[in-house]
């Protein structure tokens, strides 16, 4: 799921709206095939793929076309964490399927384990280059150290990280990368609109945000909840908590702990609680259900998730965070001959962010929400990055 390192970075580059292209520069901004960008999961284009449509919209390449030779992509996964939470690292896999579906070798696809140090990623990162891969990606900030070893030792190898910029930091050590891609996402901007549909769908004047781990991503994905809400209703009371805290990242896959939280906060009075916890997630389902009050998703539309249906009555909402479409975006442009590098950021206004209205319990408030999401798109609304 979400997950970050020192991201006060990403925070910046959120801001400045880039918009993603398929050029080897180390910013790059471009302009994305028109969608709505308040569908459950607009698509972002890279300027190396054929143009493409919202995710769900049931088209039928959801993604878009390979342009080159996909065959010529011989890919290797490192996730940091197994496959199943059905939130953020699921979203990577669906890029995935969507690419190895278009001819492009999967050579591996491998997970570390919560607490392992940066020497296993190394290991595993060393492993995918040994095995062939041409282009690796990293799931997950904690990859970033490992990355940077790994990355300067393989300058032919392509290689990309979702939620961390520091390897394109033109001024840390050794400077950026030029064979990294920094796919990072503007969670702030999906979060405030959550924030203002929990605020709005609240009958108690109360809602609630679960953290996985208490990083400064996480921090994020509160700062814009916490102002969304408050922006919808200046009275409302907000209860706000991680699972866990460094270097303890297992709050990233503890249902039972976010089932615990999320109970307290709706016997507390909180009738809507947003969860930026990936698996943890579903423990705050569950919890939504037996109090018969009222959840948010994350990074996937939760509500549409086959696994989650016994409890999308509860999900009235998601922010939503394509890193799906980022995965293919990178696989695309490697075997378009044109491979991303430097920072890559997916934000409100080029879809790469969004919030979900499946089910239909949050119709009522979205002319307000759209209206919202527009002065943000517009640089009316800034959306604060960090918590005050």
């Amino acid at each position: 799921m979400l997950r970050a390192r020192n991201l006060s970075l990403i925070a910046g580059v959120a801001t400045a709206a880039l918009v993603l292209t398929a050029c080897g520069s180390s910013s790059t901004t471009a302009t994305a095939p028109t969608s709505s960008s308040t569908s459950s999961s607009a698509s972002v284009a890279a300027s190396a793929p054929a143009s493409s449509s919202p995710a769900t919209s049931g088209a039928a390449d959801p993604f878009g076309a390979i342009t080159g030779d996909p065959s010529t992509v011989k890919l290797g996964m490192a996730y940091d964490g197994p496959k199943g939470d059905q939130s953020f690292t699921d979203s990577a896999a669906r890029g995935v399927t969507a690419a190895t579906g278009k001819g492009v070798k999967l050579v591996a696809e491998l997970a570390a384990t919560v607490g392992e140090p940066d020497q296993k990623k190394v290991d595993r990162l060393s492993q995918l280059v040994d095995q062939g891969a041409n282009t690796i990606i990293a799931v997950g900030f904690d990859y970033a150290t490992a990355m940077g070893t790994v990355a300067a030792a393989n300058p032919n190898v392509h290689f990309a990280i979702v939620d961390d910029a520091s390897l394109s930091d033109p001024t840390r050590k050794g400077g950026a990368l030029k064979n990294v891609a920094s796919l990072t996402f503007a969670a702030e901007q999906s979060s405030y609109l959550v924030g203002v549909a929990a605020a709005l769908k609240s009958k108690t004047a109360h809602v609630g945000f679960i953290g996985g781990v208490n990083t400064p991503l996480i921090n994020t994905f509160q700062a814009g909840f916490d102002a969304g809400a408050k922006a919808a209703n200046a009275s409302i009371k907000i209860d706000n908590k991680n699972i866990t805290e460094p270097p303890d990242f297992s709050g990233f896959n503890a249902p039972d702990k976010g089932q615990t939280i999320a109970k307290g906060m709706y016997d507390g009075g909180a009738d809507v609680v947003y969860s930026a916890a990936g698996g943890s997630g579903n423990g705050v389902f569950k919890a939504a259900q037996t109090a018969s009050k009222f959840a948010i998703g994350v990074d996937s539309d939760q509500y549409k998730l086959p696994t989650l249906a016994s409890v999308k009555s509860v999900i009235i909402s998601s922010a939503v965070k394509n890193v799906d479409v980022a995965v293919y975006n990178m696989i695309a442009s490697v075997a378009a001959g044109k491979p991303l590098t430097g920072v890559q950021t997916y934000d409100l206004k080029n879809g790469g962010v969004g919030i979900s209205y499946s089910g239909g319990a949050i119709d009522e408030f979205k002319t307000k929400i759209d209206d919202y999401q527009a002065k943000i798109i517009a640089g009316t609304i800034k959306v604060p990055t960090t918590l005050s």
